[in-house]
């Protein structure tokens, strides 16, 4: 199944920040007079170094920090005029502890939104399960379980799901997957970068990692110190043109080798489709899932590794084979991600 990126155009914003600032009673600017539109259905990525005031932004957005001066509007409304319970129960929120109820089971956990908004229990039962389900654990194993009888991974999917759980316009994430080991964070970001495709809900998405915000983000808000906003653009024009010292500095060495990570693979990067004749496998290197149209390169690189360089087949929408992926291929679809910017 294909996950395209949204089509980002002159939609009115669904988060916009206008001359927003923060500054704290000791003369500490957080944010300075920032304007920035997160549009419908975006992934947008906040990076930068610590202090960069990230994540002060972020929870400018449901008032659990409040502007010096400037506004912030969701949905065309300023939220100075919202109570700040009733616009939180509109957003869903993720950080890194999680910050599951302990004495509540998953699906009391995942349904503590919809309660609040007095959904009946079986409509909350049932969008529980949806949801268990859409962030990759079974119902029918977690519902009944406490958090501390899950995995840092698994809590990590609760918490998305409770997020997720009424709807939300828009999802704020702090960090979500920090504390989760290498492997598993890389998971965590293929299944949540499927899930808001699918769902498209508009994200914003604080992180430090780079490689993160590339993978991830349909554009990316480079931060330096005070909240200063140097760099706003997709990835590839990221890591291609970075806008100042301080974002080259932060992007660092091995941009195109990084382009692997948010490039996709398209119908005109196969050959046609035939028998398969791969041997020499090493199937620890194989991506998760079989590769299909829409795959990040990266993965596509994993499968010819994993192949021993044969051509790899590859499935459409309906899982059929629509053909094979060569080396040359692979190198064709690189090219074709760096077209409209030239990598340094």
């Amino acid at each position: 199944m294909e996950h395209p990126r949204p089509s980002l155009s002159s939609a009115e914003p669904v988060i916009r920040y206008e001359q927003a600032r923060k500054e704290y009673p000791d003369g500490t600017v957080a944010v300075g007079a920032l304007d920035l539109a997160v549009l419908p259905g975006e992934l947008m990525v906040l990076v930068g170094p610590s202090g960069c005031g990230k994540s002060t932004i972020l929870r400018m957005a449901n008032r659990l920090v409040e502007p010096t001066s400037g506004r912030v509007l969701v949905e065309g409304r300023d939220i100075a005029d919202q109570e700040p319970v009733a616009l939180r129960r509109r957003m869903g929120y993720v950080i890194q502890d999680v910050g599951l109820f302990p004495h509540r089971t998953v699906g009391q956990n995942v349904g503590t939104v919809p309660a609040l908004l007095g959904w009946e229990r079986a409509r909350t039962r049932s969008r529980s399960a949806e949801l268990l389900a859409l962030v990759g654990l079974d119902p029918a194993v977690v519902t009944g379980r406490y958090p501390h009888q899950l995995s840092g991974g698994e809590r990590q999917r609760v918490g998305v799901a409770r997020a997720l759980a009424a709807d939300p316009p828009v999802l704020l994430m702090d960090e979500p997957f920090g504390a989760v080991d290498p492997a598993g964070r890389r998971r965590l970001q293929e299944e949540f970068w499927r899930i808001q495709r699918d769902l498209g809900t508009t994200v914003m998405f604080v992180t430090h990692d780079v490689d993160e915000a590339v993978r991830l983000g349909d554009r990316i808000a480079v931060f330096s110190r005070g909240g200063r906003l140097e760099q706003l653009s997709d990835a590839v024009t990221l890591l291609a043109r970075p806008a100042s010292p301080m974002v080259a500095d932060l992007v660092g060495s091995g941009r195109a080798a990084r382009l692997l990570a948010i490039g996709e693979l398209e119908a005109g990067d196969l050959d046609p489709a035939g028998e398969h004749t791969g041997t020499g496998a090493v199937p620890e290197l194989a991506p998760a899932e079989p590769l299909r149209l829409g795959s990040r390169l990266d993965d596509a690189l994993a499968a010819l590794a994993a192949t021993g360089g044969r051509p790899v087949p590859v499935a459409g929408p309906d899982h059929e084979v629509v053909g094979r992926l060569t080396a040359d291929g692979l190198l064709a679809a690189l090219r074709r991600t760096t077209a409209s910017a030239e990598i340094s």
